[in-house]
């Protein structure tokens, strides 16, 4: 690679725009305040990494062999994202009773590096990464510092939206309020999941 210009600025684009971990993280901080968002902040940016880096290991062969396989794990994806744009809708607003009662579904670091293992934007993400950015090559040297680059990237850029959602916090105030934001943000979160599966790039 020439340069590493066009990568960093495809990792910006890729972790700044609006996907399922951006909108997830947007929800918990606007509820606990962006320092509670920070966990899934560094498990979603590890975990995204890493899929790049196994993918560039070797792992895109067979994925790319068999569609049925990149199908199912898609599908998989999608549900899982539905059923947490469920659960997003129906959430009441942020109070101590529902938070302390567990009403809430907790987004943590393991639940942000997980959820990458079935986000269909983070497997693009890293089949593009492997198929623009490494030129064929399988130096495993040269596909790990380009995990660590895209991971070190996605931080700050999922940290902006936890700062968003924490600004989003103390904008609302009433429960109509929260109750507009929470289901304007279930159906994003649900439109960005079906969209790899109704419209594929």
């Amino acid at each position: 690679m020439s340069s590493w210009l066009p990568f960093t600025l495809f990792a910006f684009v890729a972790s700044i725009t609006p996907g399922p971990t951006n909108l997830l993280i947007l929800a918990q901080s606007s509820r606990r305040g962006w320092q509670h968002a920070l966990p899934a902040v560094f498990g979603a940016s590890l975990a995204a990494a890493m899929i790049v880096l196994v993918v560039g290991g070797g792992l895109a062969q067979p994925l790319l062999a068999y569609p049925l396989i990149r199908h199912v794990m898609a599908m998989a994806g999608v549900a899982w994202l539905s059923w947490l744009a469920w659960t997003l809708y129906r959430s009441p607003p942020p109070t101590l009773e529902s938070e302390a009662s567990g009403q809430v579904s907790h987004f943590g670091t393991l639940q942000a590096a997980g959820l990458q293992l079935v986000n269909p934007k983070t497997w693009m993400m890293a089949f593009s990464v492997v198929g623009v950015f490494t030129d064929g090559t399988t130096n495993t040297t040269h596909i790990a510092v380009l995990a660590l680059i895209f991971g070190g990237i996605a931080v700050p850029c999922l940290a902006c939206w936890a700062l968003m959602g924490s600004g989003v916090g103390r904008l609302f105030r009433t429960s109509h309020q929260w109750q507009w934001f929470n289901r304007g943000l279930a159906f994003l979160l649900l439109g960005v999941a079906w969209w790899s599966v109704l419209i594929p790039g």
